[in-house]
């Protein structure tokens, strides 16, 4: 799969749907890949006031992917899916909560929305979220809004990880 799979020219022409899963998925992967090459301290870094961490945000874009791909469409309750009943909730670590396991769960939640919209328009409603009704459409525009801020936390977070690392190995070579 392409890095930038929306860049692919036959997206270029493709229907809309299309064109929207292009983008999602290029966001889902480039939040996956947030976590690859660091350690388990790293990723659970609190470089912010609020619980976000890089591994609380793929948690938190699992969750996301739940009750917009599962409880909007299928309607089942949260409590039935088995997420937290809040967002700020689905941010929160627990101890087994690794790199592998968060990635693992987040790409199996992708792998399930991709699913339950296969067979839907961009003018189809579901009925199963909070707000009432809603065009698919609308859904996947959130979607995009969602992933893009977390996409673009991310990159920060981990550009400061990356840099407070260089800097411990450059403390390391002087000494």
């Amino acid at each position: 799969m392409s890095t930038f799979p929306s860049m692919d020219p036959a997206i270029f022409a493709a229907d809309p749907k299309a064109q929207f899963d292009a983008f999602l998925d290029e966001h889902r992967a480039a939040l996956h890949d947030c976590l690859d090459g660091l350690s388990e301290q790293e990723a659970r870094a609190s470089l912010v006031p609020s619980r976000t961490t890089l591994l609380g945000l793929v948690k938190h874009a699992t969750f996301v992917e739940k009750v917009w791909f599962d409880e909007a469409i299928t309607r089942r309750s949260r409590s039935e899916i088995g997420i937290p009943a809040t967002p700020d909730e689905s941010f929160i670590l627990d101890d087994g909560d690794t790199i592998a396991v968060v990635q693992a769960a987040y790409v199996q939640a992708c792998e399930d929305s991709r699913g339950r919209t296969v067979s839907l328009g961009l003018d189809d409603v579901v009925t199963g979220n909070r707000r009432g009704p809603l065009p698919l459409r609308w859904v996947y525009l959130h979607m995009l809004r969602e992933l893009a801020q977390h996409c673009g936390h991310a990159d920060i977070l981990r550009e400061q990880l990356l840099a407070a690392r260089a800097g411990a190995a450059e403390t390391q070579d002087e000494s």
